[in-house]
This record gives C-alpha cells, structure tokens and sequence, in this order.
C-alpha cells in the first residue's frame, strides 16, 4: 500500500513516511493509492471481534510497512479501558426524537471527552514507529492548528512521548471555556500552548505555511528535527476515523438494528470534513453506505458548496456554540476533490490554487453531479441547535453537545426533505460537559447562569443527572501553565523561539 500527494502523484511515499512527514513537501495531502475491499464474508468476520480486533484488521490493510506485531501493540496502547472507560471506546445509544429513531454513535469517552480521542490516542505510536522506519535519529516537532478538541486530545497523547515535541495554536475568542482550560493546563514537559489573534483558518494557514516554509524546515533539520502533523490532514489521524464507521456498522447488525448487508446513511457534524470523509473512505472499502450526511453551523460554506459545487470563503465568519465547526477552508476537503477529479493532481492544484489566490473555486459538472448523488448538505444555527438540544432531552432524556445537536438537526432535514428512513448512525462527536455553558442555557433557558464554568457544569449535572466525565471533572483545581498570545504573522518566530532556535 503506496501513497502519493494530492497535488503530486509522482511523489509516492509509504504509510510510515506518509505518517511521519504529515503533508507533502508541496502542500498537498497524502492518500491511499487503492482501498482494500471488504465483502460480506469480511464483514462477518469482524462480527465476533471487539473494538480492538476490527481496528487491527483496517489498520494492517493500510500499513503494510507495519507489522502485525507493531500494529497490535500501537492499538492495545491506545484503546484501553482505563483511558476509554470500557472495552468499547465507541459505543452507540439508541434514542428517539419525534417518532424517528437516532442511532448516536458516541466517539467522546477518551481522556479529553472529543472525538478525536479516537485517532490521537493512536497518533503517537504510529508515529513514533514511523519516524524509526524512515527519519531515525531524528525528534518530530508536531505543529497543531485547532478550533477546539484537536488540541487537547493531540495535547494528551503526545505528552512526554520520547522524541517528540508539540506545540498548539488555537484562536484566542474561538474556543469555549473548557477547551480553553483543558488546553492551558495541559501537563508533560514537551508540550507548548499558544493563543492566535485570529480564526481557526488563520490558525490552520500560519501552520501550513509554516509547514512548507523551506527556511524553516532547513533550521529544524540543523538541529536533528522536522516537522509533523496531528490535525486530520495527517493520514495518521485520518484512518483510525475509518475504523469507528466500520465497527458501529457490526454493533448495528450485533444489535438486531440492521441486517448484514443493509445500508446506512451516515450523519457528521463537519468542519474539517475529516470526520466524513473518513465515512466515505470506509464505503469506498464496502461498508454500504447510502448517504453521507454533512451538518454545518452557521459557517456553512460546506453545506452551499455540496448544493452548487462553488466553494467560497469569502463571507462572514460566525463564532458559534459549536466552535469545533466554525471553519470557513475545510482542508480534508481537497482528498475527496482529488478522487472525484479521477486522481488529477493538476486538477486539484488548481483548485486549491484558486482558493488561496481568489478565495473560492468551482468544481466541473462531472464532479458536481457525483457529490450531489453521495452527499447531503445541511446546517443548523444556534438557536435551532439549542431547540434541538431541549426536545432531545426532554423527549428522550438524552443529553448531547451542540455539535451533536447540530448533526441531529441536519439529519431531521434530511428526512423532512427526503422521506428516506434508511437507518442512520449520527456522530456525536463530544461530550455536553464540554460546553456546559450552552447545554445549560438549552435545557434550562429560565436557569440563572452560575459565574464559572465549573459552576454550569455542577448546576447542568444537578438538573439533568448526566454523569460528568472523570477527566472535566478532575479539571477543576488546575492551575494553568499557559498563557501566551501572538499575532498570526507571528507564528513561525513563535515556533522556533519556543523550540529554542535562532
């Protein structure tokens, strides 16, 4: 299994130097060069397996560098019980709303109580072995531009890893009061937090350009370093995302949901696009997936590009209570774009060459016409998003985060819309405690909000009986180690000051 640039095919690479470099040196993303395919028999036989054992079938398709013994010992390191608080790290809840049945596929219950738990938890392994195979020798600098849960959870799993250093961005305004303070408290003597005067794409440009800065890569090579991703556009982020569709999919049929061989429509709160693009690469594998269902906030450059085949950024930004969305350059976006182009990598550079310089692109109608088939787009404001939250509840009794309530909202759309009861699994990508501030303002809008944010998370506990996750709770009496703000012109001095570098 080979893998070349998304605006170079000729630069092909293996798994290992696919996880250990990040990006290409041009700037485009790594990707599979072919899928494996699962049929029904293989399906079946992922059945019988735990979380664990279906992790370790994906993965070793993927990295054939890798050996079975290397694979096995990266996942049981990341999906424990004790960091995942059972044998399932992705267990699904079964609700309804209005008479129409939601299967919640919960992706929160790692150490940071986000979704990306579930990659970053491996991230580190996978690419600490990566960096043997290819860059031995050699420490791994991991740049991270977040709007919120990909900074902590990448925090967490990089902490004190030998070799490694990290440092994290995030917009000063653009994350709540919890992810600030998981962020800022953050523990392990390699880790480094710092807050942008800017968005989350001012966040997400310094780093790639930081990234592809020629000047700066050959300064970290002076002093035995070089740089590597955690955000999604690191394949290494990206195929641990694969495995959770894939092992809902056999918790459905386990379940007496579905039956072998029965599709599903899949529901992904969206920002990045990596968490359903993840969706789509398992159904290019065979996991019959009938719809991909794509939930944006009020940021809904996603959702406008799916109806029209024009992406364009140039439009208002809105900070909202679902800020892990609020992202007007979904960068994942450009490995689907490369796909559906036929594996152009002239096509695609143009595109995203066209979004830097204009700020917007317009795909062919061959493209247009493949997406709107395979994909819906929808999105949801705050205040539908807090409604959504209320009436989940109190219907159901069921508590979920305002990106969750998001993706709940779009999939209501899309029935309405639609008629199509296909059986869907819906992403919930967070835990409610996270935004407690929000939660409790949708469950109880005639509470008076408490001063703190621990506060809110007390009274949302009080009212709902929603169990608190160990790790939000334990925040409480830290004390925070960072604090530093910078321009977003100022990354890259940033960067080198923080490693020490002239």
């Amino acid at each position: 299994m080979l893998y070349n640039s998304t605006q170079n095919a000729n630069e092909v690479v293996s798994a290992a130097q696919a996880i250990a470099q990040g990006i290409s040196k041009d700037g485009g993303l790594f990707v599979p060069q072919e899928f494996p395919k699962y049929d029904d028999e293989t399906f079946n036989s992922l059945l019988s397996l735990d979380y664990k054992g279906r992790a370790k079938k994906v993965f070793s398709d993927f990295l054939s560098d890798f050996t079975e013994e290397e694979i096995s010992e990266c996942v049981d390191k990341a999906y424990t019980s004790e960091k995942f608080g059972g044998t399932n790290p992705a267990p699904m809840s079964f609700c309804e709303l209005d008479g129409k049945k939601l299967n919640i596929l919960e992706l929160w219950h790692g150490p940071t109580c986000a979704f990306k738990d579930m990659a970053l938890q491996i991230l580190p392994h996978l690419l600490t072995k990566s960096l043997k195979k290819t860059n031995d020798g050699k420490d791994a600098v991991i740049l991270v531009a977040t709007s919120g849960d990909t900074g902590k959870a990448a925090l967490e799993g990089f902490k004190d890893v030998e070799h490694t250093k990290i440092l994290v961005f995030y917009p000063v305004d653009g994350v709540s009061p919890m992810q600030k303070h998981q962020m800022n408290t953050q523990e392990g003597g390699n880790v480094n937090v710092c807050a942008i005067k800017g968005n989350f794409d001012d966040a997400q440009t310094g780093v790639k350009k930081i990234f592809t800065t020629a000047e700066v890569s050959a300064k970290l090579a002076q002093n035995n370093m070089m740089f590597s991703s955690a955000n999604s556009i690191n394949w290494g982020r990206l195929l641990p995302q694969v495995v959770y569709y894939i092992s809902a999919y056999c918790d459905m049929v386990n379940s007496g949901k579905i039956k072998m061989g029965d599709k599903i429509n899949v529901v992904v709160p969206t920002g990045n696009f990596g968490n359903i693009l993840a969706s789509y690469y398992a159904g290019l594998m065979g996991l019959p997936i009938n719809k991909f269902i794509c939930a944006s906030n009020s940021n809904n450059v996603l959702t406008d590009f799916i109806r029209t085949g024009v992406y364009d950024k140039n439009r208002a930004f809105h900070t909202t209570i679902s800020p892990s969305m609020d992202i007007l350059v979904s960068s994942n976006l450009e490995r689907l774009l490369y796909m559906l182009s036929g594996n152009s990598d002239e096509i695609t550079k143009s595109w995203m060459k066209a979004l830097k310089t204009d700020g917007k692109y317009e795909v062919s109608e061959e493209v247009k016409s493949e997406i709107k088939d395979k994909f819906y787009g929808g999105y949801c404001d705050d205040k539908m998003t807090k409604t959504t939250i209320k009436r989940l509840f109190d219907q159901d009794s069921y508590l979920c985060d305002t990106h969750t309530a998001v993706a709940v909202n779009v999939y209501e759309q899309y029935v309405n819309e639609t008629g199509d009861l296909t059986p869907a699994v819906i992403a919930s990508t967070a835990s409610p405690y996270k935004f407690s501030r929000a939660v409790l303002e949708a469950v109880a809008p005639e509470c008076t909000l408490p001063e703190t944010e621990f506060d809110m998370v007390d009274t949302l506990n009080s009212i709902t009986k929603a169990p608190v996750p160990a790790p939000l709770a334990g925040l409480k009496d830290k004390t925070s180690r960072f604090s530093d703000v910078t321009e977003a012109d100022e990354m890259q001095s940033y960067v080198l000051g923080a490693l020490g570098i002239e």
